[in-house]
């Protein structure tokens, strides 16, 4: 598919084509009341193999339900010339022409505003709307103006995880990767094709985790298995202690890299060479410039990341002045107040020319000799899913503590300024 969107949308675009569109997501995606749900339950079969399950789609053209697991809905696309179909389990749009799914705005805004009715009508989000502070949540609101109640036009998430015991941190990360359109449309497409022996991918658990979470349930999911291939597969993880949930963060996205394969279906083991998904949407590139003070001379190198680490104010480790959007003027997209640090701020100290003194001298290529040399890093690629952590923790010979500095976060990032200039 193209920058600019799928052209294949706008064979589609005629006629009353925003009505259509509206029916279809009442009857058969989102089904707010009781009738349309038995309605649903009983149309909503597969026309070739009477199938209700293997992910069935619904051609936008005709009244036409098929199979995607076993692609009856895509015989039916090629003989019809029908190119758009619709994911009844979450409502996503596939073009078989771009074969992906696609993105459209004015679609996007109809699947979403029939989803709200469809709530509303099942009555979800009611004890959202109508949730009233205790006193201890009253002081909290108090003391912490930033926090917003909770109100009835609110974003709410697909579905809860139970803690398993000190699992916190493994449930945020996995709300996050749900979250993730691209890793959705992935893992509710069935493009993974497992050749491992034993229940023991972590991919394929994955894409059963998406299943249960877009399945319209409402109750708790409870992911044992998840986490006990977790526990197989990155055994520092092991046990029911409480762990950082950056560095479950990078043991999952590892395991789902090492399983998964790229389209000419070798092993992901090179992340330099690899077009698995994970390295689709969480690989950016960056590049270390060391520059030699006598002839000026660059080295340059280019390694894969899947996140950046970022320094805070209040550890040990020199910072420098903020921003002079600490004025309260606004920098990238952030309205700064006084002595307010940002992300902003932290990518700038990332990002800035560092001396590595005579301690540390380099043989440059140039001078044929060890020379003093500055050293900076920028973005070479951004990657579509940027990871940032925040070094919380500081750890030395004589201190061991947290560090609690606040830092906002803006809407919107602009990353030009911290990308390689060559």
């Amino acid at each position: 598919m193209s920058p600019a969107g799928c052209p294949h949308v706008n064979s589609f675009k005629v006629d009353n084509w925003k009505q259509n569109l509206r029916v279809i997501y009442q009857c058969f995606v989102w089904s707010g009341s009781a009738e349309t749900r038995k309605r649903k339950a009983k149309s909503c079969i597969c026309h070739m193999c009477g199938a209700h399950l293997n992910r069935l789609h619904s051609c936008l053209y005709c009244v036409f339900f098929a199979c995607f697991a076993k692609k009856h809905i895509h015989e039916h696309a090629k003989s019809k010339r029908h190119n758009l179909a619709i994911d009844l389990l979450y409502g996503g749009i596939y073009c078989f022409m771009c074969q992906d799914y696609i993105y459209d705005k004015d679609m996007e805004q109809i699947a979403k505003e029939e989803q709200r009715k469809a709530w509303k009508m099942q009555g979800i989000g009611e004890k959202y709307s109508t949730w009233e502070p205790t006193k201890r949540e009253l002081e909290l609101l108090r003391h912490n103006p930033k926090r917003r109640r909770i109100t009835s036009n609110c974003t709410i998430g697909l579905r809860g995880l139970i803690n398993l015991g000190n699992t916190c941190f493994m449930n945020c990360i996995v709300q996050a990767l749900t979250h993730t359109p691209l890793l959705r449309d992935f893992f509710l497409s069935d493009r993974h094709k497992c050749e491992m022996q034993s229940n023991s991918c972590l991919v394929c658990e994955m894409s059963q985790l998406f299943q249960e979470f877009y399945s319209g349930h409402r109750s708790p999911h409870i992911p044992f298995r998840l986490l006990h291939l977790v526990w197989t597969h990155a055994r520092h993880l092991a046990g029911y202690e409480q762990q950082d949930a950056h560095e479950f963060l990078i043991a999952a996205l590892d395991v789902l890299h090492r399983h998964c394969k790229d389209d000419n279906g070798k092993k992901a083991n090179n992340p330099n060479h690899c077009n698995c998904i994970i390295d689709q949407i969480f690989t950016g590139g960056l590049q270390s410039d060391v520059t030699c003070q006598v002839c000026h001379g660059v080295s340059t190198t280019i390694d894969p990341f899947w996140d950046i680490s970022l320094d805070l104010p209040g550890s040990s480790t020199p910072f420098w002045p903020l921003s002079p959007g600490g004025d309260g003027s606004a920098l990238n997209g952030e309205s700064h107040t006084t002595g307010a640090t940002t992300l902003t701020d932290c990518l700038r100290r990332f990002t800035r020319p560092e001396h590595l003194g005579s301690s540390a001298k380099i043989k440059c290529s140039g001078c044929h000799s060890y020379q003093e040399s500055t050293k900076q890093l920028t973005m070479k690629k951004l990657p579509i899913v940027a990871c940032f952590h925040l070094k919380r923790f500081e750890h030395s010979a004589k201190l061991r503590r947290k560090i609690t500095t606040y830092v906002s976060f803006p809407l919107e990032l602009d990353m030009t300024p911290f990308m390689a200039s060559r």
